[in-house]
């Protein structure tokens, strides 16, 4: 673990160097080589922390952002994707690919054409179609808002910010350099030259977002959600729109109806259950699993989520399109393998039980995982536990229900 340490430590020493020297006033070609060294073999999502301790150090957001480009550059060609959901249509990420391919689509061809048009003769003709494809570009308002409003807080709640903030940045000067553009074919005043280079300027930037957006951001992305949260993007897309093109189909989500299964088994949604200690109304149970401080979730012995808790302080977020999905669902990518091992030991009879806990934010945070059993021994499923627990390790002494005379 210290080698693990003494190497990050090491990356992120080389990175500052790298920042230093950019900031000097060397190029992206002359550093690129150094950045390259430093981050071979190392995942996007790595990169990204290592960013993230650099402007907790207190780097400016500006100069990541200089960083960013020398990423971009490095990984240009020779990223390979490993998961490859994106390649579904109908999901976020395969959506946000067909959009870029129509964006280069629109200024390799229609805005190139307009633009030679224009440079060839700045008629009012000419001058009317490039407008209306830089009103096209502009579309991409869409993109950027779906980008930054869905997937962005879902990567700050891993703590990953300083990439989404400086890609913000980037949007928003892309923006005002569309608008520019467009501002000055608008407001024309013979001045080709200054117009030509203010919608080819925006089009590079354009074509350097999306290329940061595949190679890193998307891959990092794919890293660190869990599916029930690419469920919540999907689900919320619409109501910001799509830039030049739609989904191309829905995206077809497998999951076991549960409720049709639990109604064979004559198990309805009001009434009463008999457990071997008592009786409880279902609303009973409800608000009583709700009110113990944690979350709970169930998975079946199919590895099919059944249940989640819904306290009002849950720690780890959950929606209900995760039920009925598999159990992997419910986790990052990155601890997917843990998880699925850890069943497979329980199914096994390796274990009965296996704890974590971890730092999230201001909180020290337990998460347990047990075994679920029936009286014969049968595995039934596996239930994980979540609890903040500072306050319980912060307890000292003694206090009593009635005080000892």
């Amino acid at each position: 673990m210290s080698e693990l340490i003494n190497n990050r430590e090491h990356r992120q020493e080389i990175l500052k160097e790298v920042i230093r020297e950019l900031h000097a006033g060397k190029s992206v070609e002359e550093v690129k080589e150094k950045f390259a060294a430093v981050i071979e073999g190392v995942s996007p999502l790595e990169i990204s922390q290592m960013e993230v301790a650099l402007v907790k150090e207190g780097l400016p957001i500006e100069e990541i952002q200089h960083l960013c480009n020398v990423h971009a550059e490095v990984f240009k060609g020779t990223l390979e994707e490993i998961h490859h959901p994106e390649q579904v249509p109908g999901h976020p990420v395969h959506t946000f690919k067909r959009e870029n391919e129509a964006l280069n689509k629109l200024m390799d061809e229609d805005i190139k054409k307009a633009l030679d048009d224009f440079k060839a003769e700045d008629s009012q003709e000419n001058i009317i179609k490039l407008i209306e494809n830089i009103n096209l570009l502009w579309d991409i308002d869409k993109h950027y808002s779906r980008k930054e409003n869905l997937i962005f807080p879902y990567l700050e709640k891993y703590e990953i910010t300083s990439p989404p903030k400086v890609m913000w940045g980037v949007d928003d000067d892309i923006r005002a350099m569309i608008k520019d553009a467009k501002l000055s074919l608008t407001n024309y005043q013979g001045n080709k030259d200054e117009v030509v280079k203010k919608i080819e300027d925006a089009a590079k930037e354009v074509k350097e977002m999306i290329f940061k957006e595949e190679s890193i951001l998307f891959p990092m992305a794919l890293e660190t959600l869990t599916e029930d949260e690419w469920i919540s993007i999907y689900m919320d897309s619409d109501e910001i729109g799509y830039t030049l093109v739609a989904p191309e189909k829905s995206w077809e989500l497998k999951r076991v109806n549960l409720e049709k299964k639990e109604e064979k088994q004559g198990l309805t949604e009001g009434g009463f259950i008999k457990f071997e200690t008592g009786i409880l109304s279902t609303k009973e149970l409800n608000l009583i699993l709700n009110n113990i401080p944690g979350d709970f979730t169930f998975v079946d012995k199919d590895n099919i989520v059944k249940y989640f808790s819904n306290s009002k302080d849950r720690i780890f977020a959950r929606t209900k399109a995760v039920i009925g999905r598999t159990v992997e669902n419910c986790h990052p990518p990155a601890s997917v393998n843990v998880v699925e091992n850890l069943v497979n030991d329980f199914k096994s009879g390796k274990k009965d039980s296996e704890s974590f806990w971890i730092n999230k934010g201001d909180l020290f945070v337990l998460i347990q995982y047990f075994a679920i059993r029936d009286e014969n021994g049968e595995f039934i499923g596996t239930l994980e536990f979540s609890q903040e627990v500072s306050h319980i390790r912060a307890l000292t002494g003694e206090k009593r229900l009635v005080e000892e005379a």
